[in-house]
């Protein structure tokens, strides 16, 4: 379908776990305008004792669409107390900083209790703003506050002027201040698909 779509001029994304093999995800890559890829942890433990899985399959496919010059974004389901852990953080935001670079989004969401995990609570606010101060520190440029609708962190910045080029309300976006691609206010490039 998405090569059919290409074909007409429409641009498809995918949204994945991140557990593809190599030669269909570089076939998939070459049809696609972008790839969301949910990230949901950074350790091996929490892979195979929450999501039975490992993590280094999705680490491997991560890197095989960031190479593939598709647009690229992450986003992190932050699960109290089992993927919450300064350390896991810490580690998330340092391998993208060291494996993508700093214009790879990055969206840290908020957890809501639901079907399996109906014993934990709603992620606190203060630990997204947590995780999103990790990743900035880090020198992400684009790093998000999901699921919490009104917050400063739905908004995308300037990584250079620091001012809000695209501003959003819930999932609507309300303003936007690019022109060709760069920050309309100082003409900074802004990573993404704009055209």
């Amino acid at each position: 379908m998405a090569q059919a779509a290409q074909a007409r001029g429409v641009r498809s994304v995918m949204v994945s776990c991140g557990l593809t093999n190599e030669a269909p995800l570089a076939d998939i890559c070459h049809t696609l305008a972008a790839v969301k890829i949910d990230l949901k942890g950074f350790s091996e433990e929490f892979y195979r004792n929450v999501c039975g899985a490992e993590l280094q399959p999705v680490l491997r496919s991560i890197k095989q669409v960031a190479k593939s010059g598709r647009h690229l974004e992450l986003v992190n389901l932050v699960v109290p107390t089992l993927n919450d852990s300064e350390k896991s953080l810490q580690d998330l935001a340092a391998w993208v900083a060291g494996e993508l670079g700093p214009d790879v989004p990055v969206h840290f969401t908020r957890f809501h209790p639901d079907y399996q995990l109906m014993n934990l609570p709603p992620t606190p606010v203060s630990t997204l703003e947590r995780a999103r101060d990790i990743a900035m520190a880090r020198g992400i440029h684009y790093a998000y506050i999901g699921n919490v609708p009104g917050h400063e962190g739905n908004h995308t910045y300037c990584p250079v002027c620091r001012k809000i080029v695209i501003k959003r309300d819930n999932f609507f976006v309300t303003e936007m201040h690019l022109k060709n691609g760069a920050c309309a206010f100082c003409r900074a490039p802004i990573a993404g698909v704009w055209t």
